[in-house]
């Protein structure tokens, strides 16, 4: 039996988005390059062939490795839920150092959509396990790799 996933409606679409291209464009051209290859004769020593096989392989694995993540996906959408001022998955949290005065925005997202330079992080990331449960105004110290930080969790949306 396997576990739900948590992932935010954006991801979902993202993923599902990718599927298609893979399944309508992607598929389609690699088997037209297969069949192009084949007709160059001998399939032994056709390097175009045996990349076009390699790509096709790829291709169907990301398929199914996409089909698998949504469909062990518990989707959850924030917006249609109340803010209460509680960071839970989904949320954007604004945080600020209480030692650098420095501001900080997070999305917390599943572990698929994380990417930190646009700030989505993951909720297995040691900065989101600090602050999810915690609520608006809350002071609350995380540890990362530089030692034990306070933050203090100055906004929280449900966007």
């Amino acid at each position: 039996m396997s576990t739900q996933v948590p992932m935010t409606v954006q991801g979902a679409e993202a993923l599902r988005a990718e599927l298609h291209e893979l399944k309508t464009v992607v598929r389609p051209r690699i088997v037209a390059d297969i069949a192009d290859a084949r007709e160059h004769g001998d399939l032994k020593e056709n390097a175009e062939y045996h990349a076009a096989r390699e790509q096709q392989g790829f291709c169907e694995g990301r398929i199914q490795e996409i089909e698998a993540k949504l469909s062990n996906s518990q989707i959850i959408d924030v917006t249609k839920m109340e803010n209460n001022g509680k960071v839970i998955f989904g949320t954007t949290v604004t945080i600020l150092n209480c030692d650098t005065e420095e501001e900080t925005t997070y999305h917390i997202v599943g572990e698929d959509e994380a990417d930190i330079k646009t700030g989505k992080i993951s909720i297995g990331s040691p900065i989101a396990r600090g602050l999810i449960g915690k609520e608006l105004d809350d002071v609350v110290t995380i540890n990362t790799p530089a030692g034990a930080v306070e933050f203090e969790i100055i906004e929280v949306e449900y966007k």
